[in-house]
Protein backbone atom coordinates (compact mmCIF):
# COMPACT_ATOMS: atom_id res chain seq x y z
CA UNK A 1 0.00 0.00 0.00
CA UNK A 2 2.88 2.52 1.11
CA UNK A 3 4.59 1.67 -2.24
CA UNK A 4 1.55 2.74 -4.44
CA UNK A 5 0.70 5.27 -2.82
CA UNK A 6 4.57 6.92 -3.08
CA UNK A 7 3.93 5.72 -6.83
CA UNK A 8 1.22 7.82 -6.83
CA UNK A 9 2.74 10.83 -5.31
CA UNK A 10 5.24 10.77 -8.09
CA UNK A 11 3.10 10.67 -10.71
CA UNK A 12 1.44 13.85 -9.61
CA UNK A 13 5.09 15.38 -8.63
CA UNK A 14 6.30 14.39 -12.50
CA UNK A 15 2.50 16.23 -14.14
CA UNK A 16 3.18 19.17 -11.72
CA UNK A 17 6.51 19.39 -12.88
CA UNK A 18 5.47 19.12 -16.47
CA UNK A 19 2.86 21.59 -15.94
CA UNK A 20 4.66 24.51 -14.14
CA UNK A 21 7.58 26.43 -15.48
CA UNK A 22 9.09 26.83 -18.66
CA UNK A 23 9.04 23.16 -19.79
CA UNK A 24 5.51 23.50 -18.71
CA UNK A 25 4.48 26.04 -21.34
CA UNK A 26 6.01 24.20 -23.97
CA UNK A 27 4.88 20.11 -22.72
CA UNK A 28 1.21 22.12 -22.99
CA UNK A 29 2.12 22.94 -26.81
CA UNK A 30 3.30 19.81 -27.35
CA UNK A 31 0.69 17.96 -26.49
CA UNK A 32 -1.79 20.43 -28.23
CA UNK A 33 0.65 19.97 -31.58
CA UNK A 34 0.04 15.84 -31.02
CA UNK A 35 -3.61 16.12 -30.89
CA UNK A 36 -3.34 18.03 -33.73
CA UNK A 37 -1.08 15.62 -35.56
CA UNK A 38 -3.15 12.53 -34.66
CA UNK A 39 -6.44 14.27 -35.68
CA UNK A 40 -4.83 15.34 -38.90
CA UNK A 41 -3.40 11.69 -39.76
CA UNK A 42 -7.02 10.31 -38.82
CA UNK A 43 -8.29 12.48 -42.10
CA UNK A 44 -5.40 11.82 -44.14
CA UNK A 45 -5.87 8.18 -43.57
CA UNK A 46 -10.01 8.41 -43.93
CA UNK A 47 -9.16 10.05 -46.99
CA UNK A 48 -6.89 8.09 -48.41
CA UNK A 49 -8.93 5.13 -48.18
CA UNK A 50 -11.77 7.08 -50.01
CA UNK A 51 -9.32 8.09 -52.79
CA UNK A 52 -8.14 4.54 -53.57
CA UNK A 53 -11.70 2.96 -53.24
CA UNK A 54 -13.25 5.71 -55.92
CA UNK A 55 -9.84 4.96 -57.89
CA UNK A 56 -10.72 0.87 -57.72
CA UNK A 57 -14.78 1.66 -58.59
CA UNK A 58 -13.24 3.93 -61.65
CA UNK A 59 -10.89 1.12 -63.16
CA UNK A 60 -13.98 -1.51 -62.48
CA UNK A 61 -16.32 0.28 -64.32
CA UNK A 62 -14.07 0.67 -67.40
CA UNK A 63 -13.78 -2.79 -66.92
CA UNK A 64 -17.94 -3.38 -67.40
CA UNK A 65 -17.98 -0.79 -70.11
CA UNK A 66 -15.37 -3.11 -72.27
CA UNK A 67 -17.17 -6.14 -71.01
CA UNK A 68 -20.41 -4.97 -72.54
CA UNK A 69 -18.77 -3.95 -75.79
CA UNK A 70 -17.06 -7.28 -75.94
CA UNK A 71 -19.60 -9.97 -74.44
CA UNK A 72 -23.00 -10.48 -75.31
CA UNK A 73 -24.26 -11.03 -72.03
CA UNK A 74 -27.41 -8.00 -72.24
CA UNK A 75 -28.84 -6.72 -69.25
CA UNK A 76 -27.92 -9.02 -67.37
CA UNK A 77 -24.49 -8.00 -67.39
CA UNK A 78 -24.62 -6.41 -63.51
CA UNK A 79 -26.31 -9.34 -62.00
CA UNK A 80 -24.01 -11.88 -63.22
CA UNK A 81 -20.71 -9.59 -62.38
CA UNK A 82 -22.61 -8.92 -58.78
CA UNK A 83 -23.13 -12.84 -58.14
CA UNK A 84 -19.37 -13.98 -59.00
CA UNK A 85 -18.20 -11.18 -57.09
CA UNK A 86 -19.82 -11.45 -53.79
CA UNK A 87 -19.24 -15.19 -54.14
CA UNK A 88 -15.65 -14.25 -54.37
CA UNK A 89 -16.17 -11.96 -51.71
CA UNK A 90 -18.56 -12.68 -49.77
CA UNK A 91 -17.75 -10.43 -46.56
CA UNK A 92 -17.92 -6.92 -48.96
CA UNK A 93 -21.02 -5.33 -49.98
CA UNK A 94 -20.21 -2.94 -52.43
CA UNK A 95 -20.80 -5.39 -55.39
CA UNK A 96 -25.13 -5.47 -55.94
CA UNK A 97 -26.00 -5.20 -59.57
CA UNK A 98 -27.37 -1.25 -58.99
CA UNK A 99 -23.91 -0.26 -56.90
CA UNK A 100 -22.20 -1.55 -60.21
CA UNK A 101 -24.05 0.31 -62.47
CA UNK A 102 -23.36 3.27 -60.75
CA UNK A 103 -19.34 2.35 -60.78
CA UNK A 104 -20.05 1.66 -64.94
CA UNK A 105 -21.61 5.63 -64.93
CA UNK A 106 -18.70 6.51 -63.19
CA UNK A 107 -16.57 5.72 -65.44
CA UNK A 108 -18.49 6.64 -68.26
CA UNK A 109 -18.79 10.24 -66.75
CA UNK A 110 -15.15 11.02 -66.52
CA UNK A 111 -14.01 8.46 -68.89
CA UNK A 112 -11.48 11.49 -70.39
CA UNK A 113 -9.52 11.63 -67.13
CA UNK A 114 -6.15 11.04 -66.82
CA UNK A 115 -5.56 9.34 -63.62
CA UNK A 116 -2.73 10.83 -61.95
CA UNK A 117 -1.85 10.60 -57.67
CA UNK A 118 -1.46 14.43 -56.84
CA UNK A 119 -3.72 13.82 -53.56
CA UNK A 120 -1.29 14.92 -51.26
CA UNK A 121 -0.49 18.07 -53.03
CA UNK A 122 -4.30 19.15 -53.10
CA UNK A 123 -6.81 17.68 -50.93
CA UNK A 124 -4.55 18.48 -47.19
CA UNK A 125 -4.85 22.50 -48.33
CA UNK A 126 -6.85 23.76 -45.67
CA UNK A 127 -8.91 25.85 -48.66
CA UNK A 128 -9.85 24.46 -52.17
CA UNK A 129 -9.35 27.19 -54.73
CA UNK A 130 -12.57 27.88 -56.73
CA UNK A 131 -11.74 27.34 -60.57
CA UNK A 132 -13.90 27.99 -63.59
CA UNK A 133 -15.25 25.25 -65.88
CA UNK A 134 -12.45 23.20 -67.74
CA UNK A 135 -9.76 24.34 -65.57
CA UNK A 136 -11.03 22.02 -62.62
CA UNK A 137 -8.90 19.45 -61.82
CA UNK A 138 -10.81 16.01 -62.86
CA UNK A 139 -8.77 14.58 -60.40
CA UNK A 140 -11.12 16.02 -57.16
CA UNK A 141 -13.62 13.48 -58.19
CA UNK A 142 -11.65 11.11 -56.09
CA UNK A 143 -11.73 13.39 -52.96
CA UNK A 144 -15.84 13.18 -51.91
CA UNK A 145 -17.77 10.14 -50.42
CA UNK A 146 -19.36 7.44 -52.88
CA UNK A 147 -22.27 9.06 -52.00
CA UNK A 148 -21.87 12.07 -52.82
CA UNK A 149 -20.97 11.09 -56.42
CA UNK A 150 -24.34 9.04 -56.76
CA UNK A 151 -26.36 11.87 -55.83
CA UNK A 152 -24.61 13.88 -58.24
CA UNK A 153 -24.80 11.17 -61.24
CA UNK A 154 -28.39 10.60 -60.34
CA UNK A 155 -29.01 14.34 -61.25
CA UNK A 156 -26.29 15.16 -63.77
CA UNK A 157 -26.71 12.23 -65.04
CA UNK A 158 -23.77 12.37 -68.72
CA UNK A 159 -23.51 16.46 -68.39
CA UNK A 160 -19.63 16.31 -67.02
CA UNK A 161 -19.27 19.61 -67.00
CA UNK A 162 -22.18 20.22 -64.25
CA UNK A 163 -20.68 16.80 -61.98
CA UNK A 164 -17.58 18.39 -61.88
CA UNK A 165 -19.25 21.95 -60.80
CA UNK A 166 -20.93 20.08 -57.95
CA UNK A 167 -18.01 17.88 -56.98
CA UNK A 168 -16.42 21.33 -56.37
CA UNK A 169 -18.48 22.98 -54.74
CA UNK A 170 -18.88 20.00 -52.26
CA UNK A 171 -15.28 20.48 -51.59
CA UNK A 172 -14.98 24.01 -51.23
CA UNK A 173 -18.17 24.43 -48.77
CA UNK A 174 -18.23 20.90 -47.32
CA UNK A 175 -21.78 20.10 -48.27
CA UNK A 176 -23.22 17.43 -46.54
CA UNK A 177 -25.24 14.90 -48.95
CA UNK A 178 -28.37 16.52 -47.74
CA UNK A 179 -27.24 19.88 -48.87
CA UNK A 180 -25.68 18.89 -51.95
CA UNK A 181 -28.77 17.26 -52.83
CA UNK A 182 -30.49 20.53 -51.88
CA UNK A 183 -28.72 22.67 -54.44
CA UNK A 184 -29.02 20.11 -57.28
CA UNK A 185 -32.54 20.68 -56.87
CA UNK A 186 -32.13 24.53 -57.37
CA UNK A 187 -30.63 24.95 -60.19
CA UNK A 188 -27.16 26.03 -59.05
CA UNK A 189 -24.74 25.08 -61.98
CA UNK A 190 -27.43 27.01 -64.40
CA UNK A 191 -27.49 30.34 -62.27
CA UNK A 192 -23.56 30.28 -60.85
CA UNK A 193 -21.55 33.50 -62.45
CA UNK A 194 -24.98 34.71 -64.21
CA UNK A 195 -25.55 38.03 -63.16
CA UNK A 196 -25.19 40.89 -65.39
CA UNK A 197 -21.73 42.70 -64.34
CA UNK A 198 -19.17 45.15 -65.21
CA UNK A 199 -16.41 43.71 -63.11
CA UNK A 200 -14.38 42.47 -66.02
CA UNK A 201 -14.20 46.16 -66.89
CA UNK A 202 -13.40 47.62 -63.21
CA UNK A 203 -12.33 45.13 -61.48
CA UNK A 204 -8.39 43.24 -62.32
CA UNK A 205 -8.57 39.89 -63.94
CA UNK A 206 -8.03 37.56 -61.36
CA UNK A 207 -10.44 39.12 -59.09
CA UNK A 208 -13.48 39.68 -61.66
CA UNK A 209 -13.66 35.96 -62.14
CA UNK A 210 -13.90 35.38 -58.70
CA UNK A 211 -16.06 38.08 -58.58
CA UNK A 212 -18.42 36.86 -61.39
CA UNK A 213 -18.41 33.41 -59.84
CA UNK A 214 -19.90 34.33 -56.39
CA UNK A 215 -23.04 36.22 -58.37
CA UNK A 216 -26.16 33.75 -59.58
CA UNK A 217 -28.92 35.11 -62.20
CA UNK A 218 -31.81 34.45 -60.53
CA UNK A 219 -31.67 34.16 -57.23
CA UNK A 220 -34.27 31.63 -55.60
CA UNK A 221 -36.44 33.30 -52.76
CA UNK A 222 -38.40 30.54 -52.62
CA UNK A 223 -37.60 29.38 -49.12
CA UNK A 224 -39.62 32.17 -47.99
CA UNK A 225 -43.83 33.10 -48.46
CA UNK A 226 -45.35 36.11 -49.20
CA UNK A 227 -49.10 37.46 -50.51
CA UNK A 228 -49.08 38.13 -54.32
CA UNK A 229 -48.85 42.19 -53.90
CA UNK A 230 -46.19 42.06 -51.11
CA UNK A 231 -44.23 45.67 -51.19
CA UNK A 232 -40.07 45.99 -50.62
CA UNK A 233 -40.73 46.10 -46.60
CA UNK A 234 -42.14 42.50 -46.76
CA UNK A 235 -39.62 41.04 -48.68
CA UNK A 236 -36.95 42.72 -46.86
CA UNK A 237 -38.03 41.66 -43.40
CA UNK A 238 -38.91 37.92 -44.85
CA UNK A 239 -35.06 37.53 -46.09
CA UNK A 240 -33.80 38.75 -42.67
CA UNK A 241 -36.19 36.56 -40.54
CA UNK A 242 -34.84 33.71 -43.13
CA UNK A 243 -30.93 34.77 -42.74
CA UNK A 244 -29.29 31.31 -43.01
CA UNK A 245 -31.27 30.35 -46.01
CA UNK A 246 -30.60 33.98 -47.60
CA UNK A 247 -27.12 33.82 -46.89
CA UNK A 248 -26.72 29.99 -48.49
CA UNK A 249 -28.54 31.33 -51.82
CA UNK A 250 -26.03 34.19 -51.92
CA UNK A 251 -23.28 31.33 -51.54
CA UNK A 252 -20.06 30.41 -49.92
CA UNK A 253 -18.37 33.33 -48.13
CA UNK A 254 -20.53 35.81 -47.10
CA UNK A 255 -20.82 36.97 -43.57
CA UNK A 256 -23.76 39.44 -42.70
CA UNK A 257 -22.66 42.81 -41.78
CA UNK A 258 -26.52 44.98 -41.07
CA UNK A 259 -29.41 45.62 -42.28
CA UNK A 260 -30.68 49.61 -43.52
CA UNK A 261 -26.99 49.99 -42.57
CA UNK A 262 -26.57 53.67 -41.97
CA UNK A 263 -24.08 55.25 -43.41
CA UNK A 264 -23.35 59.11 -43.77
CA UNK A 265 -22.54 60.93 -47.16
CA UNK A 266 -21.91 64.66 -46.59
CA UNK A 267 -24.32 65.67 -44.07
CA UNK A 268 -27.54 63.19 -45.10
CA UNK A 269 -27.97 59.74 -44.03
CA UNK A 270 -28.60 56.98 -46.29
CA UNK A 271 -29.09 52.96 -45.31
CA UNK A 272 -27.86 50.73 -47.29
CA UNK A 273 -30.64 47.60 -47.58
CA UNK A 274 -28.41 45.00 -46.84
CA UNK A 275 -24.58 45.08 -46.23
CA UNK A 276 -22.00 41.51 -46.29
CA UNK A 277 -18.68 40.70 -46.24
CA UNK A 278 -17.57 38.16 -48.19
CA UNK A 279 -14.23 36.68 -46.66
CA UNK A 280 -12.79 35.01 -50.11
CA UNK A 281 -12.84 38.03 -51.93
CA UNK A 282 -12.08 40.06 -49.02
CA UNK A 283 -14.05 42.83 -49.76
CA UNK A 284 -17.60 44.61 -48.63
CA UNK A 285 -20.88 43.74 -51.10
CA UNK A 286 -23.66 45.79 -50.88
CA UNK A 287 -26.93 44.56 -51.60
CA UNK A 288 -29.77 46.77 -53.03
CA UNK A 289 -33.22 44.52 -53.30
CA UNK A 290 -36.09 46.55 -55.41
CA UNK A 291 -39.90 44.60 -56.36
CA UNK A 292 -40.00 45.99 -59.40
CA UNK A 293 -38.38 45.85 -62.77
CA UNK A 294 -34.48 47.03 -63.14
CA UNK A 295 -34.27 50.60 -64.07
CA UNK A 296 -31.60 52.81 -64.61
CA UNK A 297 -31.77 55.19 -61.93
CA UNK A 298 -30.98 52.06 -59.80
CA UNK A 299 -27.51 51.90 -60.62
CA UNK A 300 -26.99 55.38 -59.70
CA UNK A 301 -27.84 54.88 -55.96
CA UNK A 302 -25.87 51.70 -55.79
CA UNK A 303 -22.77 53.30 -56.86
CA UNK A 304 -22.95 56.02 -54.63
CA UNK A 305 -23.49 53.62 -51.46
CA UNK A 306 -20.60 51.44 -52.98
CA UNK A 307 -17.88 54.81 -53.18
CA UNK A 308 -19.64 55.63 -49.59
CA UNK A 309 -18.03 52.25 -48.40
CA UNK A 310 -15.38 52.26 -50.02
CA UNK A 311 -14.44 55.66 -48.32
CA UNK A 312 -15.76 54.71 -44.77
CA UNK A 313 -15.41 51.22 -44.23
CA UNK A 314 -12.86 49.65 -46.46
CA UNK A 315 -9.10 49.09 -44.70
CA UNK A 316 -6.05 49.15 -46.96
CA UNK A 317 -5.99 45.15 -46.68
CA UNK A 318 -10.07 44.82 -48.41
CA UNK A 319 -10.43 44.68 -52.02
CA UNK A 320 -12.52 46.99 -53.72
CA UNK A 321 -16.52 47.04 -52.80
CA UNK A 322 -19.05 45.69 -54.73
CA UNK A 323 -22.21 46.33 -55.43
CA UNK A 324 -25.49 43.83 -56.49
CA UNK A 325 -28.41 44.74 -57.06
CA UNK A 326 -31.68 41.99 -56.90
CA UNK A 327 -34.74 42.91 -58.92
CA UNK A 328 -38.07 41.50 -59.87
CA UNK A 329 -36.90 41.23 -63.89
CA UNK A 330 -34.31 43.24 -65.96
CA UNK A 331 -33.67 43.75 -69.43
CA UNK A 332 -30.30 42.54 -70.08
CA UNK A 333 -29.63 44.94 -73.12
CA UNK A 334 -30.72 47.83 -70.74
CA UNK A 335 -29.24 46.45 -67.77
CA UNK A 336 -25.73 46.01 -69.38
CA UNK A 337 -25.90 49.77 -70.65
CA UNK A 338 -26.77 50.81 -67.21
CA UNK A 339 -23.71 49.22 -65.73
CA UNK A 340 -21.23 50.11 -68.03
CA UNK A 341 -21.74 53.90 -67.86
CA UNK A 342 -20.60 53.33 -64.02
CA UNK A 343 -17.07 53.16 -62.88
CA UNK A 344 -17.85 51.36 -59.74
CA UNK A 345 -18.16 47.49 -59.90
CA UNK A 346 -21.71 46.07 -59.87
CA UNK A 347 -23.66 43.34 -60.65
CA UNK A 348 -27.08 43.05 -61.63
CA UNK A 349 -29.78 40.08 -60.50
CA UNK A 350 -33.23 39.15 -60.75
CA UNK A 351 -34.95 37.01 -58.57
CA UNK A 352 -37.49 34.41 -58.40
CA UNK A 353 -40.70 34.12 -55.51
CA UNK A 354 -43.43 31.05 -56.30
CA UNK A 355 -44.25 30.58 -52.57
CA UNK A 356 -47.16 33.26 -52.98
CA UNK A 357 -50.34 33.31 -50.88
CA UNK A 358 -53.42 34.99 -52.18
CA UNK A 359 -53.92 38.77 -50.57
CA UNK A 360 -57.68 37.25 -49.58
CA UNK A 361 -55.77 34.84 -47.11
CA UNK A 362 -53.73 37.60 -45.56
CA UNK A 363 -57.58 38.58 -44.07
CA UNK A 364 -58.51 35.19 -42.95
CA UNK A 365 -54.92 34.29 -41.46
CA UNK A 366 -55.33 34.61 -36.82
CA UNK A 367 -53.14 37.33 -35.67
CA UNK A 368 -50.24 36.29 -33.13
CA UNK A 369 -52.59 38.28 -30.46
CA UNK A 370 -55.71 36.16 -31.19
CA UNK A 371 -53.70 32.72 -31.08
CA UNK A 372 -52.44 33.50 -28.10
CA UNK A 373 -55.67 34.50 -26.52
CA UNK A 374 -57.47 31.13 -27.91
CA UNK A 375 -54.51 28.99 -26.06
CA UNK A 376 -55.31 30.95 -22.91
CA UNK A 377 -58.69 29.88 -23.34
Amino acid sequence: MYKKDRQKRRGRQTTDILAKGEFGNSYKQWIFEVSNRFRTSQIKASIKVNDEMLRFYWLLGKDIEMMKANVSWGSHVYQKISKDLVEELPEIKSFSPRNLQYMNQFYRLYSNIEITHQLDAQIFKKEITPQVGAQIDKNIIFMIPWGHHKVIMDKCKDNQQKALFFVQKTLENSWSRAVLLNFLDTQLFERQGKAVTNFELTLPSAQSDLAQEITKDPYNFDFISLTQNYNEKELKDALMDNIVDFLLELGSGFAFVGREYRIEIGNTENYIDMLFYNIRLHCYVVVEVKVTAFEPAFTGQLGTYVVAVNHTLKSDMDAPTLGLLVCKSKDNVQAKYAIESSSQPLGISEYELSNLIPDDYKGTLPTIEEIEAELNE
